[in-house]
């Protein structure tokens, strides 16, 4: 493999595998607010047993994404030189906003957070919940911003030329509210929401089918249930504008989305495989729906791949193909399960049907495969752009890093990776059988289906 082939998929293996816990952490804190509010409403203590049980896990996602999101902030210097002099002095702003505004805030309370159960009042450790939530909320505002940037530059100038040119700030509010950050932003919070709520469902339907904690479990349940099915309704919408973004600012992208090659009326593909070589695409499909899902008409033109040279269309087409649709796949299943189990409420059978409860308990898995495969669509469709139209990924890798250094660095944070997932599912399955009450299990919480 190639220097360039090499240092992308580093990059790929460090930001996926981090992007496993800020989901989880941004989703937990919104459980951790209405757990603990619902507990200072109604003076009903189940919700503080679950308010704190649901900070421990928390606590340990925030400690697990912290320290593998470090390792890609040397990568850039290490493995990108090309590109960090060219947008550093942008992505130097947000950056350092994520870690005023954002990180400072989440830091501050969360000490208040973890160990100010039984030292502040209970307003004030309620207002610290809150804080740690919007700090998270924060972090992923300018992560999403600097990443935007790449996909759709504005509010800059280039300056210098060749190898030296590098990219400046002209107006940071435009750079901030560049055109697709407002729909990125909104789609991540979303899925982030989305899968903490289902880590929460998945748990107490594990608790539930053992019999164990069943009416903290349910209060529990109903209200990770009710978060579930509202953002998973909203991510309906959000996918759908930020589709309608992508087409008009990276037409290209959306063209290898779709697997659209000829400018013209764009068929909706439900599933399908594309062949790059004969530039097919075979599946089920509607005709004329990507048309009607941008322009509300059947018959209006889409820009396809034919509109661009071949240098400057990605050349991974099926595999962003494919990424997109399974992330669109798991958003329908997503709405689909979720108004089921509300429909089963609704009836009075929820907690009764077994085959659904299982469902959930495995269903903790859609949410985070949705995340990274979205992610892997986002980039792999910008290509042969690491910053869109101006800056090609093969220009942007170190001139003097090796082969074999890639290598080397790639197995050895290979290792150190997997020996943090082991830890994290270990700890997270530790605290998850030992159940939400700190001292012996009371009685009245343990009973049968």
């Amino acid at each position: 493999m190639d220097v360039e082939i090499l240092a992308r998929i580093q990059f790929a293996f460090t930001v996926g595998f981090h992007y496993i816990f800020p989901p989880l952490s941004i989703g937990l804190g919104l459980l951790m607010v209405l757990f603990e509010g619902m507990y200072l409403k109604t003076k009903n203590k189940e919700y503080e047993v679950l308010a704190r049980f649901w900070t421990k896990i928390f606590a340990l996602t925030f400690v697990l994404g912290v320290s593998s999101g470090i390792v890609m902030e040397f990568e850039f210097g290490t493995n990108w030189a090309r590109y960090s002099r060219f947008v550093g002095d942008v992505f130097g702003s947000p950056l350092a906003a994520e870690g005023v505004f954002a990180f400072a805030l989440e830091s501050t309370f969360l000490g208040i957070l973890i160990f100010g159960w039984n030292k502040t009042k209970p307003i004030m450790h309620f207002i610290s919940t809150i804080g740690v939530f919007l700090g998270s909320l924060f972090s992923a505002v300018w992560i999403v911003v600097a990443n935007s940037w790449q996909q759709t530059p504005a509010g800059f100038e280039i300056r210098g030329e060749g190898a030296m040119a590098r990219a400046e700030i002209t107006d940071f509010w435009a750079m901030v509210f560049n055109p697709s950050t407002i729909d990125r932003v909104l789609h991540v919070w979303i899925g982030a929401l989305l899968a903490g709520a289902f880590l929460v469902l998945s748990v107490h339907a594990y608790y539930l089918l053992k019999g164990r904690y069943i009416e903290i479990s349910k209060k529990a349940f109903l209200i990770a249930l009710v978060v579930a099915t509202i953002f998973s309704l909203s991510q309906l919408h959000s996918g759908h504008a930020s589709a309608v973004g992508v087409a008009q600012n990276q037409p290209a992208k959306l063209a290898a989305l779709e697997g659209h090659y000829t400018t013209g009326p764009g068929d909706l593909y439900i599933l399908g495989w594309v062949n790059n070589e004969t530039q097919e695409v075979t599946g089920l499909k509607v005709p004329g729906g990507l048309s009607f899902l941008l322009h509300y008409d059947f018959k209006t033109p889409v820009i396809g791949l034919d509109q661009f040279a071949k240098e400057d269309q990605p050349s991974q087409v099926n595999a962003v193909f494919q990424t997109y649709h399974l992330m669109v796949a798991i958003g329908m299943m997503l709405i689909g399960l979720t108004l089921f189990a509300c429909f089963m409420w609704w009836r009075k059978k929820l907690f009764d049907t077994r085959w659904l409860l299982v469902a959930f308990v495995f269903a903790v898995l859609l949410p985070q495969i949705a995340n990274q495969v979205g992610w892997i669509a986002a980039e792999m469709g910008r290509q042969p752009w690491i910053v869109y139209g101006l800056l090609r990924t093969s220009e942007a890798f170190s001139a003097t890093v090796t082969a074999p250094q890639l290598l080397f660095s790639l197995i050895m944070f290979g290792a150190i990776y997997l020996l943090l997932l082991v830890l994290f599912i270990y700890l997270l399955t530790k605290k998850i059988l030992h159940g939400p009450y700190d001292e012996v299990t009371p009685q009245s919480s343990v009973s049968t289906l």
